[in-house]
């Protein structure tokens, strides 16, 4: 209620002030203002304020506030200057009614029909007017150049109007769009990683059951010889296997979240290695650093293994971004050759050395350490590679770039489209 109350006064307001930009056409008491696309714009962008109401809060504020101004600014009579502004009054009356009676505001998607609409509503509310100030003695010819002039007045209001709200309309539809844009961007981020721990959830699921089956055998053998063993081997046996059952929900959540479809949806290549660069543009701002990214991609084809090439490409590229001192440079190129999607990440980091490049891919290993000399997981390209793997695909780095780091993915196009857990 509030805050319709305030919507309400912000458009009064404006109606007045607005109402004394003007021009007088036919005399002195007839004008033709910005009062009333002030009054018309308010309809429209303000859905929840009633159509009649504002109208008749319209007209009376009209009414008083010119009047007030002729008694304390011009020392007019007060019932002078009721009379010379009481048509202006009814003219909003009459404009709020026909929108009210045509119900223009519900033909938003139409700005044409809203134009029109407007520009009639607009000539009948000058005419009601005029016959107003001819019943209370005032006399204006009603010529076809008359006629004329109101028409063409009340289009250029009108259409005003129904342009000032399209724009702003469009505006806020972009600002929107890109909100959710982001939104989903995030989203998207967030379920890679998630994808990347649901991968190695699973094989640790695997290994699980493996511990559950040996530690049975082992119980079975000590029961043939060694019996105040036996019942901690199966006491262990027991425990693994509830780990992996609670091990099996986890699972079974992760994937119900990750496998939502307006959370993976089927995205182009183009923009998945867009997304990746926006995401790490934000990275390198946040470390404080100057990286000019580009991404050039020769294919038009789309994936629906979005959580997979996002998590591997961001962890390329997050890497990148940490390796780089101050400044750099960050590529990625996607090509196609003879069935397969190569993709290259070049960065003019630092690189790798000859001799760590056959250790970089192993779990553990890490050249990179926090501000207390931690050391961080080393994990992260042995994710990447594991993934790569299980979409039958190869990671490596090449040495054919001088001065830059140069890892390339070899994905078969067929594993691009595939079906979760073929």
């Amino acid at each position: 209620m509030r805050e319709r109350m305030l919507r309400l006064a912000g458009i009064m307001l404006a109606t007045a002030f607005l109402g004394e930009m003007k021009m007088n056409p036919f005399g002195e008491t007839f004008r033709f203002s910005l009062g009333i696309a002030a009054f018309f714009f308010g309809m429209l962008w303000f859905r929840s304020v009633p159509v009649l109401v504002t109208g008749v809060l319209a007209g009376s504020t009209i009414l008083w506030f010119r009047v007030g101004m002729d008694v304390f600014m011009d020392h007019a009579f007060f019932y002078e200057s009721l009379s010379k502004h009481l048509p202006s009054a009814f003219y909003y009356f009459s404009f709020a009614l026909i929108i009210h009676l045509t119900r223009l505001r519900d033909f938003f998607e139409n700005p044409l029909r809203v134009g029109v609409v407007g520009a009639l509503a607009d000539l009948t509310s000058n005419y009601v007017e005029l016959l107003i100030r001819h019943i209370i003695g005032e006399s204006y010819p009603i010529t076809w150049q008359s006629f004329l002039i109101m028409l063409l007045f009340g289009a250029l209001r009108s259409f005003f109007v129904v342009g000032l709200y399209n724009m702003l309309s469009i505006r806020q539809v972009r600002a929107l769009g890109e909100a959710r844009q982001k939104e989903l961007d995030r989203l998207l981020m967030i379920n890679s990683n998630l994808y990347e721990e649901t991968l190695y959830l699973r094989k640790s699921m695997s290994h699980l059951e493996e511990i559950t089956r040996k530690s049975y055998q082992l119980y079975k053998r000590l029961m043939e010889s060694d019996k105040s063993q036996a019942n901690l081997a199966l006491h262990i046996a027991e425990h693994v296997h509830e780990v992996k059952k609670d091990s099996q929900r986890i699972l079974a959540g992760l994937s119900k979240i990750i496998n939502q479809e307006e959370l993976a949806p089927r995205l182009s290549i183009s923009d998945l290695c867009g997304l990746v660069v926006r995401a790490n543009e934000k990275y390198a701002e946040l470390l404080g650093k100057h990286i000019e990214f580009e991404y050039q991609c020769d294919t038009h084809l789309s994936t629906n293994q979005v959580y997979a090439l996002l998590s591997v490409l961001n962890n390329l590229v997050a890497n990148a971004v940490e390796a780089i001192p101050s400044s750099g440079r960050i590529q990625i190129r996607v090509e196609l050759d003879q069935g397969e999607m190569i993709f290259h990440v070049t960065d003019s980091g630092p690189g790798v050395s000859p001799e760590d490049r056959d250790w970089v891919f192993e779990p553990g290993y890490t050249t990179k350490y926090d501000l207390e000399g931690n050391p961080s997981t080393g994990i992260g390209l042995t994710h990447a590679q594991d993934i790569i793997q299980n979409l039958n695909g190869t990671l490596t780095i090449r040495d054919d770039q001088p001065d830059m780091t140069h890892f390339e993915i070899r994905i078969p196009i067929h594993q691009l489209h595939r079906r979760e857990g073929v």
